[in-house]
């Protein structure tokens, strides 16, 4: 097997299949990049059982084959190489590979590729296309709420439902909510699965500015194509929350603020708070919100006053600083809606204003106030 190729254009697609390479694998065998040369094009492999990246490069092919490469070994040398051809040369019976650069010759152990797991196929699939900015946002305002518990293994992972021609998006930890949803798009599917945190993760980190997402999915797996890299993630198998049920959906109080003014306000107030339960105190009357914390194990307390827009009922809430924090720096309105129902229900924040055919919703759940 021998190919010439740019040291840059290597190290791009391989940096981006190491994603799913982990650290400490079960197998010596998936620290390794699966390279198999074909008429001019590497195709790249990398997997960790759960997630499977696969990239395409164009290379100058002399002698095509198949071999298991070291990953760390190889990505530090590109990454010690200015750009610059080089020469990779695998001697397929003794599993020996060698790097030619304009520097010199480096020498490194392959592995056989028939220990290399067999990545899955796109068996029986539905597919649905995206564009690439969309499912971005999608990620981007859902991850963050998924659950790191796994005894709750479906929490772990973002809940996409796919309705005709919309698309919602959940995650949840049982603290706090999202739901992004978002149409125009065109699909005769509907169906759901649930993907894990580390897979979109991979996913948001290859994806290019310019190109459409190919979704396709099966019972087990789920495909992203595009451009010329495929992450496969495997799904959680394991029944989703009914999420609708813990929305409320009577809230006859508002409050409208500024989004910047408020996460500031929270974030100087929550040094205060509580470290255990990062609880802050959101007192609410006509046009005014105070926001107060207290930690009483070390005489610490802090209270700022806003000026808001509040159509409601006076009403003292508590909640988690951290959450609110967290997703105030998810959205991007400069106004922000809180709404609230009561002191012990959960309350709902939105976006002032939503972009044309996008849906975001976020619910976090009050700390109880104790007396």
């Amino acid at each position: 097997m021998k190919f010439d190729v740019s040291s840059s254009e290597l190290l791009k697609k391989l940096q981006v299949a190491s994603g799913s390479i982990n650290p400490n694998p079960v197998l010596p065998i998936l620290e390794d990049f699966l390279f198999d040369l074909q008429d001019n094009t590497l195709t790249i492999t990398a997997t960790n059982l759960e997630t499977s990246i696969i990239c395409h490069v164009e290379v100058l092919a002399q002698e095509d084959g198949k071999i298991a490469v070291p990953a760390k070994i190889l990505l530090d040398t590109l990454r010690a190489l200015p750009d610059q051809p080089v020469t990779f040369t695998a001697d397929i019976e003794t599993s020996g590979i060698t790097l030619k650069s304009s520097y010199g010759e480096y020498k490194l152990a392959g592995d056989k590729t028939d220990d290399f797991p067999q990545i899955p196929s796109e068996d029986e699939v539905n597919v649905v296309v995206l564009n690439n900015d969309t499912i971005n946002n999608a990620i981007g305002k859902t991850i963050f709420a998924t659950s790191n518990d796994e005894l709750r293994l479906s929490m772990t992972g973002v809940y996409v439902q796919v309705d005709f021609n919309k698309i919602i998006f959940v995650a949840t930890d049982a603290h706090k909510l999202v739901k992004y949803s978002f149409g125009n798009i065109s699909s005769e599917i509907t169906s759901s699965f649930i993907v894990p945190k580390k897979g979109l993760t991979l996913l948001k980190n290859a994806v290019n500015d310019e190109e459409e997402i190919s979704m396709s999915f099966n019972k087990k797996n789920v495909f992203f194509s595009f451009g010329d890299t495929k992450v496969i993630c495997r799904l959680i198998d394991a029944k989703y929350p009914d999420y609708n049920a813990v929305i409320p959906v009577d809230n006859p109080n508002t409050l409208v603020l500024g989004r910047r003014d408020f996460q500031n306000s929270l974030k100087r107030i929550a040094i205060y708070a509580n470290k255990t339960t990062n609880q802050v105190i959101l007192s609410l009357t006509e046009a005014s919100l105070t926001i107060s914390a207290q930690d009483l194990d070390f005489s610490n307390e802090a209270t700022e006053q806003l000026s808001c827009n509040y159509k409601g009922d006076p009403m003292t809430i508590g909640f988690n600083a951290k959450f609110l924090i967290e997703m105030l720096g998810v959205l991007e309105s400069d106004d922000v809606v809180l709404e609230l129902s009561s002191p012990n229900r959960a309350g709902i924040l939105l976006p002032s204003e939503q972009e044309e055919g996008e849906n975001l919703l976020m619910l976090v759940m009050p700390v109880m106030m104790s007396n």
